[in-house]
């Protein structure tokens, strides 16, 4: 995105986030959450900044913008920034970008970011990323969204559903715990 189309704060917060000195990278980091929203976008295409620092720096500013609208009585500014961090879950974000993305949501969205984030567990990259992210978002869509991946993940992916599924407290007959499993050979009778 060219620095000359963004607003004064966030142009300057992404011009100092590509400073040569580090001193002013982490400045512009750890104030990027008074910025906002309107950084969430321009922030995301640093993150694949060549310059490792740099995409580094952009990484951590947009956490910061997630944990500062995260904070109480910030409705507003949660929505927002949830509104922002949404559409960096399509397929044209490189896989950096989507996964951090989910992550963030994980952190404050709610039921808004269930279907974009189901729509991950598609993506063999992705797809244990999106069931811990289904798995920390709260409310019955979320739960849903895990139930009907049940149904619908490849075999070999399902017994990490059924794991997240336990872990909120659904019974999954059929599909067993492996931390139940026994590593070695042993003579405990399994109870039925």
């Amino acid at each position: 995105m060219p620095e000359e189309k963004l607003s004064g704060a966030v142009a300057d917060l992404i011009a100092k986030i590509r400073d040569k000195d580090p001193k002013v990278r982490a400045e512009a980091r750890d104030n990027a959450g008074n910025v906002g929203a309107p950084a969430v976008k321009p922030l995301s295409s640093v993150m694949t900044d060549e310059n490792f620092e740099v995409a580094r720096e952009a990484e951590r500013a947009l956490w910061k913008i997630v944990r500062h609208a995260g904070r109480p009585k910030a409705d507003s500014e949660r929505k927002a920034v949830v509104t922002e961090l949404i559409p960096l879950l399509g397929d044209i974000q490189p896989v950096r970008v989507r996964r951090e993305a989910m992550w963030m949501l994980s952190e404050i969205a709610g039921d808004e970011a269930v279907a974009p984030v189901a729509a991950q567990l598609s993506d063999k990259e992705l797809r244990e990323d999106a069931r811990m992210v289904l798995e920390r978002l709260p409310g019955q869509r979320s739960l849903a969204a895990l139930q009907m991946a049940l149904k619908t993940v490849p075999e070999e992916f399902k017994i990490n559903i059924a794991q997240s599924l336990r872990a909120r407290g659904v019974s999954v007959p059929g599909l067993p715990s492996q931390k139940l499993v026994p590593t070695r050979k042993t003579d405990v009778k399994p109870t039925e």
